[in-house]
């Protein structure tokens, strides 16, 4: 009876039916080590083109939106998060600042509009009742009926107003922003090769 041999045994593999072979790999060793540390030093790169891809978008969407004086659109920004961040993962915020536009979650999220209001050159006003002028405003925190009972109610009863989602829109883009990362990560690798 004849001997079978099995090939996935190397110990078997000798003799006229076996190749020996060898391979140099440190340079391809090397050029891996190469890709590794480009790949990971153009992570911010990448992260930041995929951001301006959502901060061009959002600007657009608040463009869209008319505006009294601008304050959205000059408070919308994209920043660098170090804490977030860490050896081959960037991360990037792309936001509006409250205090420069405190209504802008209304606008995107939408709201209710209980009381009448009036735009003015500095922006919209609250009416408060006749009888409140000259009293201080309720807090932040104030209950409905304090606010009720100093406002000016809505004739007719609140009123939703929908949001204009300029922020969530920009989400739309996320393959154009993912092009854009790529297209820097390509870049930054075919420099090593």
């Amino acid at each position: 009876m004849a001997r079978r041999r099995r090939w996935s045994d190397p110990k078997t593999l000798t003799g006229a039916s076996s190749v020996d072979l060898s391979v140099d790999m440190s340079g391809l060793d090397s050029l891996l080590d190469d890709l590794a540390e480009e790949a990971e030093s153009a992570a911010r790169p990448a992260a930041q083109a995929a951001a301006q891809v959502f901060y061009d978008r959002m600007k657009s969407n608040v463009g869209r939106l008319g505006h009294v004086k601008g304050k959205l659109a000059k408070a919308i920004y994209q920043a660098y998060s170090e804490s977030n961040s860490e050896d081959g993962l960037a991360v990037y915020h792309i936001s509006w600042r409250a205090q420069k536009a405190p209504h802008a979650g209304l606008v995107e999220y939408g709201h209710w509009q209980r009381y009448q209001v009036v735009q003015t050159e500095k922006g919209w006003r609250t009416l408060v009742r006749p009888e409140m002028r000259g009293k201080p405003k309720p807090k932040r925190r104030a209950s409905q009926a304090e606010k009720d009972a100093y406002y000016m109610p809505r004739p007719g009863g609140p009123v939703y107003v929908p949001g204009k989602a300029f922020a969530r829109g920009a989400l739309q883009e996320a393959e154009k922003a993912r092009q854009a990362a790529a297209a820097v990560l390509l870049q930054r690798i075919a420099e090593v090769t």
